[in-house]
């Protein structure tokens, strides 16, 4: 069976290529919006590869501090992480996080979105105590900075949501969680896929909740 979006992508992919080259920007993007198909469809080792080729050649074209080749750089490490390297992808993270401060600022969008992905991965390697004190103090900044319903300050809270059920603070996990579902569904409806995700984990913890 044929799946579409895979093959759209490796079309432009292939025709990037053919005109522009390998090393070219746009060809870079190209790789990195196939390896977004590939990652939903479970194909980690291939998003992987084409990670690992964005990050070299944005490394290349615009050096290894540039934003871009940061983002680059969170998507595989990102990827690495759900591959089960946890202490890879925390060290990538790290890696970025302080890369970004220093290209961007420490109140930039970028920087803190990194450092909610850094803290996800904290917690997965055995420290949620930190992760939750990561989460705080970046929802806070998301809040002064861009309003506490904006989509990044929302997938923090999320996140922080899980670390606290996970910490088995289940009672303000939960009403944290159920916040989230409720503002995404207020903001963005039903069909939103973050409302979806937010709904999804909220009847999930609904059937433990009090359990």
């Amino acid at each position: 069976m044929t799946d579409e979006p895979i093959l759209s992508e490796e079309r432009a992919l292939t025709e990037c290529r053919a005109r522009l080259g390998d090393e070219h920007l746009d060809t870079l993007q190209a790789m990195l919006d196939l390896a977004e198909v590939l990652w939903p469809r479970g194909q980690l080792a291939g998003a992987r590869q084409l990670e690992e080729q964005v990050v070299a050649g944005r490394r290349r074209l615009l050096g290894a501090g540039h934003p871009e080749t940061l983002k680059a750089l969170g998507k595989l490490a990102t990827t690495i992480g759900a591959l089960g390297n946890h202490t890879e992808a925390l060290r990538l993270q790290e890696q970025i996080v302080a890369g970004m401060r220093a290209a961007v600022g420490d109140e930039h969008r970028d920087t803190l979105r990194a450092i909610n992905n850094l803290a996800g991965t904290v917690a997965a390697t055995g420290d949620p105590l930190t992760a939750r004190e990561m989460l705080q103090e970046t929802i806070a900044s998301l809040s002064r900075n861009f309003g506490e319903d904006d989509r990044d300050c929302l997938t923090a809270m999320a996140n922080l949501a899980s670390i606290l059920w996970q910490m088995e603070e289940h009672d303000e996990g939960y009403w944290l969680q159920h916040h989230v579902a409720d503002t995404l569904r207020r903001l963005h409806g039903e069909d939103d896929p973050a409302t979806r995700t937010a709904v999804a984990v909220l009847r999930s913890l609904d059937r433990n909740f009090g359990a």
